[in-house]
């Protein structure tokens, strides 16, 4: 008997709505003939219920015996009444009303049966795979029910599943290593630059004019090399932090915010200006991450600015958006594909090129994201802070 579970189990979806539209098929002719000889035989038990008038005639032998049943002869019958009719009308017709239906039935019952049968599990473990991957949770086995289309689908699916979970498994450990790496880069690298450093102050201290310039830049250069271990250190960091969100009065963030912007530009020689156009008093926000986000973006915007850097608050799906915008030269092509990327930078100078990429990693551990784009009249940069970041 489990073979042939197994078989019927196994049978390609195609052939398996063959048979079951067949058995289907099958089902109605048979219930449909039953339908006509109950309904056939209601007529006859009416049609019983009233005695003949006619006269019956036998058949006898030569000594006047009666031969047979005998038969009636003429055409006088007794008429029904008008409740009888209508039943037998009824009953003569019903034959004729029900094949649709029942034909209908149970088609509509082979469909059903097929969907339970066949479709209702593989359908359902497939969905729930699917909402598990989406949210990166590759902790499980997909279920394999038979051999069918969908069977060969969900064992794809288990194929898949099982791949990226290899790949993210190699992907993790490649992001700790290269954190582990960069760590220890970094913690290496104090110590020979500490011993540079005061090597070079006693350089500085010479009485030789040579002997002090060239000290002078070796100690420019040491002080780029320190700020590029911090700058390690800082991205190992940030990779971890995550925002703690808390419901954030918006007017006080939006003063603090056009006050710390304001202050970056005028160091930088610049105008600064700000509209707040948020109409809600509160939002579950990490100001701490809002703040660190705009001051970066200002800052950026004010290096690369003519005149003026303006910034925007607004809401938007339910988050807070920011808009800094400047009338600079505006991005080269190269850099808005990749102003995001750590130790990006478009010119020669002492920055390394992590404004941008400290930003688009804040936002996103915010639920957020950054879009760097060139506007009307110079560069334009675009901020999102979601609500569905982790509530603290």
């Amino acid at each position: 008997m489990e073979p042939v579970r197994r078989r019927w189990r196994d049978l390609p979806l195609r052939k398996a709505l063959v048979v079951y539209i067949t058995v289907a098929v099958l089902l109605a002719l048979v219930l449909c003939e039953m339908t006509a000889n109950l309904c056939d035989l209601g007529v006859r038990k009416i049609r019983a219920a009233y005695p003949n008038t006619m006269e019956k005639y036998y058949l006898t032998n030569e000594r006047g015996e009666r031969l047979g049943e005998g038969t009636y002869i003429g055409t006088d019958v007794i008429p029904l009444t008008p409740e009888d009719q209508r039943t037998v009308d009824i009953l003569r017709a019903l034959p004729t009303v029900t094949t649709p239906v029942w034909s209908a039935l149970c088609i509509l019952g082979a469909a059903l049966l097929f969907y339970r049968n066949k479709l209702k599990r593989p359908l359902a473990e497939l969905r729930l795979a699917s909402e598990k991957i989406s949210q990166n949770d590759l902790d499980f086995t997909v279920a394999i029910y038979s051999r069918d289309e969908l069977g060969q689908l969900s064992a794809s699916f288990e194929t898949m599943r099982a791949a990226l979970a290899r790949n993210f498994s190699e992907i993790w450990r490649q992001m700790e290593e290269r954190k582990r790496l960069n760590a220890a880069f970094a913690h290496d690298l104090r110590t020979p630059l500490t011993v540079l450093k005061g090597y070079n102050e006693m350089l500085q201290a010479s009485g030789e004019e040579q002997t002090r310039t060239t000290a002078i830049t070796m100690g420019r250069h040491i002080a780029r090399l320190e700020q590029y271990v911090s700058t390690m250190s800082q991205l190992r960091r940030l990779e971890d932090t995550r925002p703690n969100c808390q419901p954030t009065a918006l007017a006080p963030l939006a003063a603090s915010l056009a006050e710390s912007g304001e202050m970056v530009c005028t160091q930088a020689g610049k105008g600064f200006s700000m509209e707040d156009r948020t109409g809600s008093q509160s939002l579950t926000l990490d100001g701490a991450f809002v703040a660190q986000v705009v001051g970066n973006l200002v800052a950026n915007a004010a290096r690369y600015a003519k005149n003026t850097v303006s910034l925007t608050l607004a809401e938007a799906d339910g988050g807070l958006l920011l808009t800094m915008t400047d009338d600079g030269p505006g991005f080269a092509p190269e850099a808005l594909e990749k102003a995001a990327a750590p130790y990006f930078t478009g010119e020669k100078g002492s920055h390394f090129g992590l404004g941008l990429y400290i930003c688009t990693t804040l936002c996103r551990h915010h639920d957020g994201w950054l879009k760097v784009e060139n506007g009307p009249a110079g560069a334009k940069a675009t901020a999102f802070f979601g609500t569905n970041a982790e509530i603290r």
